[in-house]
């Protein structure tokens, strides 16, 4: 029997180990650029187009040494190219359409370690009314595709982001719009705390023994439900309170580090978090969670100033994306909570289901890890 159990245990874990290289292998950085535009009183527009080089070389044939990496010199020779790709997929209206003009220089930039081409446009719009952008690039190739637009006025600041399902932005440049930053930054709170993966994985290997409690080298259930609700209140409490910190705190500029060994920080915290429900060496998980947690709001910094803050309601949109996390946050845990309480009270979960889960985890943060080094 004891044979068996085993063989079920490693066939099990071998699973888990096959299905966590398949799904890292052919992850890659979310398709973001990033729109900028200022406007005067007179209608002249001047803006900058950011457009990673990844999603350019998916999208035109102008890599020639097909060595699926665009250079400087392929860039150059297939300017015109690009420039007709960018002015079909990009227009601007203001009760009538405001023709585009791209500049010939181009630059490259980086944001997260990825290439990104610069392209420098103008536009003139002297009607007045609001400002309606369409935006197309990428959209076909890539569904998740998204574009960052900030835009400034003589009055406002706007940061807004366009989307497959919203590929038209129209904004009022008369007034504030502080219910449309609102609600843009919770939403925006919400998507990363679901797309941030390793964010979701760091509180699951929290939560994965939040039921249960240790004695002799064995993972038991806990008999009572106040007990299970407190250690999991604190849990859930001292994460959501270090990251709003740290959130809050990069976000106004207070705390700069650099993202690389942010994001490195992150996966070894979830790499740790894991291994400490297979090695338990922590049991009582407040304050490492809060520890870890001032880490993670770093990350969700980083990705908030990626989208911008506008400058006239930079608190507004730092409380609206906090809370959009919380949001996701609740709605993740009200998922998961349930299952893993009932199966906390099942022979298999605390002797096994809790190792392969935890091992799983720690897998991919181990990838995670030599991938951010």
């Amino acid at each position: 029997m004891k044979y068996i159990k085993a063989t079920y245990f490693y066939r099990s874990l071998f699973v888990l180990l096959m299905l966590c290289i398949s799904y890292t292998s052919y992850a890659h950085q979310m398709s973001t650029s990033y729109l900028s535009m200022t406007i005067d009183d007179q209608g002249q527009i001047s803006g900058s187009w950011q457009v990673r080089l990844f999603d350019i070389n998916q999208k035109l044939p102008i890599d020639l040494n097909k060595d699926g990496q665009l250079i400087w010199s392929e860039l150059q020779l297939n300017q015109l190219a690009i420039v007709d790709f960018l002015q079909a997929s990009l227009s601007i209206s203001r009760d009538q359409n405001c023709p585009i003009l791209f500049e010939g220089k181009q630059q490259i930039d980086q944001h997260f370690n990825e290439g990104y081409l610069v392209s420098q446009f103008s536009s003139s719009c002297k009607s007045s009314g609001p400002l309606t952008i369409n935006y197309t690039a990428f959209f076909d190739i890539d569904s998740d595709h998204k574009a960052i637009v900030n835009i400034d006025s003589e009055e406002h600041q706007y940061s807004r982001v366009i989307s497959y399902e919203n590929p038209t932005l129209l904004v009022d440049l008369l007034q504030s719009q502080l219910l449309a930053t609102f609600n843009e930054y919770t939403y925006q709170g919400i998507i990363h705390i679901w797309l941030g993966t390793d964010h979701i994985l760091f509180l699951l290997a929290l939560l994965l023994t939040c039921g249960l409690f240790r004695k002799n080298g064995t993972w038991l259930a806990i008999a009572k439900p106040a007990q299970i609700f407190r250690d999991t209140a604190w849990i859930v409490t001292a994460f959501t309170l270090a990251h709003t910190i740290t959130l809050t705190a990069t976000a106004a500029g207070l705390i700069n580090l650099e993202s690389r060994w942010v994001e490195l920080g992150i996966a070894i915290s979830v790499l740790m978090a894991a291994l400490n429900n297979v090695w338990p060496v922590v049991l009582r998980l407040g304050w490492i969670t809060f520890a870890f947690g001032l880490l993670h709001g770093m990350g969700f910094a980083g990705v908030l100033g990626e989208v911008g803050l506008p400058s006239n309601q930079k608190l507004l949109a730092i409380f609206a994306f906090n809370l959009g996390v919380e949001i996701g946050q609740l709605a993740i845990l009200i998922i998961v909570l349930p299952l893993l309480l009932l199966f906390s009270q099942q022979h298999w979960y605390r002797r096994w289901g809790v190792q392969c889960g935890s091992l799983a985890i720690g897998i991919m943060a181990i990838k995670w890890s030599i991938e951010r080094f």
